[in-house]
């Protein structure tokens, strides 16, 4: 019965063990392919900018969708990692345009340089609370669900009414939205909901890409007003 008993705590801290060095290895992974595609970004970005790439309109969320589902098709394979470097890239080059229609504000460059900054900050402050208190925000599930429909259906009216204020709430209910995404994703991976980075990578992504353009958005708006 002792033995049997050894026998169970030994294959559960075994087994406790694997899960931790699993946990830590896809932090890592994700954390460093992130890094890597914000940056990969951040060239096609400039690209666009510099060549005065058009904005592509319809055209955006068809590869966005597009590149999307290749990206999670492929997960599971090294073919991943080419179709989140596509993706990030692809996002990366429709942010272009955007920029440089900011670039011809008077205060342009502080507003995207601020914007820029205040992103940093708040993806490091909620991404390192996640990791250091180990919460779990995985009841957060509904509202993150409720959120996106509710935002979703602001933005196809938006387009429709173009009103300046809704738009404003829109920005605001993403910056929201995105924060609660960073905290939720990075929950998930320390809880082990999350096992593949590739995945990971393109949720922390798309958070942090949709907080910027949000930031941007809000802090255009109240300079416009002064």
């Amino acid at each position: 019965m002792a033995n049997q008993f050894n026998q169970y705590s030994s294959s559960a801290v075994v087994r406790t063990q694997e899960s931790v060095l699993a946990t830590n290895t896809v932090v890592r992974n994700t954390y460093i392919l992130l890094s890597l595609t914000l940056l990969f970004s951040a060239v096609t970005a400039g690209i666009a900018m510099v060549t005065n790439a058009p904005n592509l309109g319809l055209f955006t969320l068809i590869g966005y969708f597009g590149l999307l589902f290749a990206t999670q098709a492929t997960r599971n394979s090294g073919l991943g990692i080419f179709f989140v470097f596509a993706l990030t890239g692809f996002m990366g080059y429709t942010l272009g345009p955007l920029l440089n229609a900011f670039m011809q504000m008077q205060n342009g460059t502080q507003l995207i340089m601020t914007a820029l900054g205040g992103t940093g900050i708040i993806f490091l402050a909620l991404s390192a609370y996640a990791l250091t208190t180990r919460k779990d925000f995985s009841y957060m599930t509904g509202f993150m669900m409720a959120a996106s429909l509710v935002l979703l259906v602001g933005i196809v009216a938006n387009i429709f009414l173009k009103i300046a204020m809704l738009q404003l709430l829109i920005a605001g209910g993403f910056m929201i939205f995105s924060s609660a995404m960073i905290l939720y994703e990075t929950s998930n991976i320390i809880h082990g909901g999350e096992r593949n980075y590739i995945m990971a990578t393109v949720s922390l992504y798309l958070a942090i890409y949709n907080l910027f353009i949000s930031l941007l958005q809000i802090l255009s708006f109240f300079s416009n007003r002064d």
